[in-house]
């Protein structure tokens, strides 16, 4: 059975925000395992997206990756490439609002009841799904690109390893939550 964190008055909130900043930091790791092949990078970026929202759920999974946007957008360069505020005039732009949403809506839907992993993962197909759209809309409106060339680009390379790690997301999702349940209890 999924366990969830509680969201309670007397939680606190300086637990809440060490999630969020754990979070935050995993996605910004994440973007070191970066794979140069072509206009968009493989990055390990959509899993740890999908964790935060499916672990810390929709509201917290949410503001980790704002707070990883936003680290970006003050020049940080903790994007894949490393270009700070630049990435947001790059192809990955896109990418990166998606993930504040992508991270929302798959944390949302696990709270509304997904307990098995087969439900988390659609959920965090949900989620992929929300990223590719935030890219691929990039890539049509901003960067000028056809639709075959962005999706060749920036979505075909991407979908078996992104169900993948759609996958492993789902199935650490409890073993995530555990761990910080007990971190609140001690």
């Amino acid at each position: 059975m999924l366990r969830t964190i509680p969201q309670t008055r007397d939680q606190s909130q300086l637990l809440r925000l060490a999630g969020i900043a754990l979070f935050t930091l995993v996605t910004i790791l994440s973007a070191r395992v970066t794979i140069e092949i072509g206009l968009v990078p493989f990055t390990l970026q959509p899993l740890a997206v999908l964790l935060s929202g499916m672990v810390l759920g929709g509201r917290d999974g949410f503001l980790s990756q704002l707070a990883y946007v936003g680290l970006i957008a003050v020049g940080l360069p903790v994007d894949a490439r490393g270009l700070g505020a630049a990435a947001f005039a790059g192809p990955t732009a896109g990418y990166l609002v998606g993930f504040v949403f992508a991270a929302g809506v798959a944390g949302y839907l696990v709270e509304r009841g997904a307990k098995r992993v087969w439900q988390r993962w659609l959920a965090g197909v949900v989620g992929i799904a929300i990223i590719y759209a935030g890219g691929l809309a990039w890539l049509l409106i901003f960067r000028q690109l056809d639709l075959g060339t962005a999706w060749a680009a920036g979505v075909a390379p991407f979908i078996a390893p992104d169900l993948v790690k759609a996958l492993i997301a789902a199935s650490l999702t409890e073993g995530g939550r555990s761990l910080l349940l007990r971190r609140s209890l001690s």
